[in-house]
């Protein structure tokens, strides 16, 4: 029974077969066709001496790519897949899936993938048309080493995907232990060319694409290889504004490259005026004769009557699609806004994701957005050294507990930064609380719980790495088929790297508990700046309430003398004398009975410094 959405010939079989259907014979219709030009190949560039600026390749290997022709340029062209010759229902098949395939694309991009199937798979066409817009010229290296040699080299996106199409050219020499393809930036023709020859998992690619700011540190065990998405803190430009995580998936600061347009959806009728305008003498008899037999036929359902009448479902409208551009772009105004109101005593972090994948095989992949793969070169140095412990080890595991290493290093230099704000806040209320060091410690407070949450995930995934390596390699076997009783479980991380990861994991405890430790401080300090105001204000309220205790009684009897009466003997028959008379008793009786307390508080005090004093005199007479 064909299935929901699809065209039926008239012996009731399918025209429209499922989208990850492979043509026959295994052949793509648009299979491209790989030469490597003389530019374009691996070159071999030794660590001892410069790299050579061109080579030239003479036999489709590694070896051969990386060796200098003497006989002048030459490419390595490799066999080229031919198109096969459709008839016309097959071409008729192939317009249908392919105007479905955008449609589905087009409902996926409008409603945000909810409800997708989870997972990128590069080999479907929706792949292609919602993240081919992702391009970024990216700085790839490729690194094969081993304890006594070590091979290097640089290429870009395409050199990259020529490289790996032909098997023989991208297979490593026999002599290379562990293969590092360092990847700096993020481009979809480097991901799928990545993806398709080392079969990388779906779920691991969702990863790659949709990073964003709530994403956190993790790793996920796949039965070809191993993924971890770390996300790295680097120092960034005191003048600028920090980097955040977002999705590249959604045009994000991933990559800076240009972003194609979603496609748009079909309106009523518009896929199949697509195949009837086209060519006639290949779809034109082919859709005729299907009419005459539907009519013959005389009972139609509604989907043969909708292919006759050139009508198809209308796709969902641009509405949500709009809404919810105004909302990322809503959000993204009110970042900008909140990252300006933030500049100033301000530690800047720009946080990105870096991807790495551990193969079997030896192989491991890196990718970080970084373009100039700045942050990664001591990685690339301590390879050029042949007593360093990755070279005499030429242990994978062990390179990825480099990288986790040199993450953890970086955010290191993150928390020296927050000590010294932090002591310079200090500084600043202990000689003068203001409320311009308040509003600094409280960004600073705000940026350090958020470096927490994003923090705190990369000792987890450390503390898994070390403890439960071998058990989720086991998870991953399934022990109730008699085939796999007699597997050996081998996890993905070595003994000595388990060690140096225990390192790692005191670094990731100390930077936590700096974190705790900064975050307390800064409460405090601004505690402190309250209170200190406070006190301030309090003391001001005790002087002018003590000023007016002292001068209440005057008051009150200058008010009594100060009474225009037409006839008062007090005033009349006696001097200012008399006032003073009264007003000096009162005072006298007033003021002591307002500062009881305050006296009593003087009193406890001198009486404990005698206390004191005369106990210091007894222990110097001892």
């Amino acid at each position: 029974m064909p299935r929901e959405n699809s065209f039926s010939d008239s012996e009731g079989r399918s025209l429209t077969p499922d989208l990850d259907e492979e043509v026959s014979g295994g052949i793509s219709p648009t299979s491209p066709t790989y030469s490597i030009p003389q530019n374009q190949l691996l070159p071999e560039p030794s660590f001892n001496s410069a790299p050579k600026e061109s080579t030239e390749a003479s036999a489709p290997s590694m070896s051969s790519l990386r060796k200098k022709d003497r006989t002048g340029p030459s490419t390595a062209s490799f066999p080229t897949a031919t198109r096969p010759e459709l008839g016309p229902r097959d071409r008729f098949r192939a317009s249908v899936r392919k105007v479905m395939t955008m449609r589905r694309s087009t409902t996926l991009l409008l409603n945000n993938n909810v409800g997708a199937e989870p997972g990128v798979d590069p080999r479907r066409a929706t792949a292609d048309i919602q993240y081919g817009g992702i391009k970024q010229d990216c700085v790839i290296e490729l690194v094969d080493y081993s304890s006594t040699n070590v091979s290097y080299g640089r290429m870009t996106n395409k050199e990259l995907v020529n490289l790996l199409s032909d098997k023989n050219a991208s297979a490593r020499q026999t002599w290379a232990k562990v293969r590092w393809i360092n990847i700096g930036g993020l481009s979809w023709d480097v991901v799928k060319a990545i993806s398709l020859k080392y079969d990388i998992h779906p779920l691991a690619l969702e990863d790659v694409f949709h990073t964003r700011s709530q994403t956190r540190s993790k790793v996920d065990y796949y039965n070809k290889h191993l993924f971890l998405r770390i996300l790295c803190h680097e120092l960034g430009d005191p003048n600028g504004e920090p980097k955040t995580v977002e999705s590249a998936a959604y045009g994000s600061t991933l990559t800076d490259g240009p972003r194609s347009s979603s496609p748009l959806p079909f309106e009523d009728g518009e896929g199949y005026e697509m195949i009837e305008k086209g060519d006639k003498s290949t779809f034109g008899s082919s859709f005729g004769s299907r009419k005459s037999n539907l009519r013959h036929r005389g009972g139609r359902n509604k989907k043969e009557k909708d292919l006759e009448e050139g009508s198809l479902k209308r796709a969902p409208s641009l509405f949500s699609l709009t809404q919810n551009v105004n909302l990322l772009q809503q959000r993204r105004e009110e970042e900008v806004s909140i990252a300006a109101l933030k500049k100033g005593e301000r530690v800047v972090v720009d946080v990105s994701p870096m991807h790495i994948f551990l193969f079997r095989d030896g192989t491991v992949i890196s990718m970080h957005s970084n373009s100039d793969l700045t942050l990664t070169q001591p990685i690339t140095r301590r390879l050029q050294q042949r007593d360093t412990m990755l070279r005499t080890s030429a242990d994978p595991s062990l390179l990825v507990q480099s990288l986790l290493d040199l993450i953890v290093d970086k955010a290191l230099e993150v928390i020296d930064e927050y000590h010294l704000k932090i002591k310079r806040f200090e500084r600043q209320v202990l000689l003068r609380p203001e409320v311009s060091t308040v509003r600094n410690l409280h960004i600073l407070s705000g940026d350090l719980i958020l470096h927490k949450r994003t923090l705190e995930p990369i000792k987890t995934v450390v503390y898994g790495l070390r403890r439960y390596d071998l058990d989720r390699a086991a998870a991953l076997v399934d022990q109730s088929l008699p085939a796999n009783k007699d597997v050996k479980i081998v996890g993905f991380m070595s003994h000595k790297s388990k060690i140096y990861l225990a390192d790692v994991y005191d670094h990731m405890e100390y930077i936590l508990t700096s974190i705790e430790m900064f975050a307390g401080i800064t409460e405090n300090l601004i505690n402190y700046t309250f209170n200190m105001t406070s006190y301030e204000m309090n003391e001001v309220m005790r002087r002018l309430t003590l000023a007016t205790i002292v001068f209440l009684p005057l008051t009150l009897l200058t008010g009594y003398f100060g009474m225009n009466f037409k006839f008062m003997w007090s005033v009349e028959n006696n001097s200012d004398v008399l006032f003073w008379e009264i007003a000096i008793p009162v005072m006298l009786v007033v003021i002591p009975m307002f500062l009881m307390p305050d006296l009593k508080r003087m009193l406890h005090y001198i009486e404990k410094r005698m206390v004191s004093q005369k106990a210091v005199k007894s222990y110097k007479r001892l």
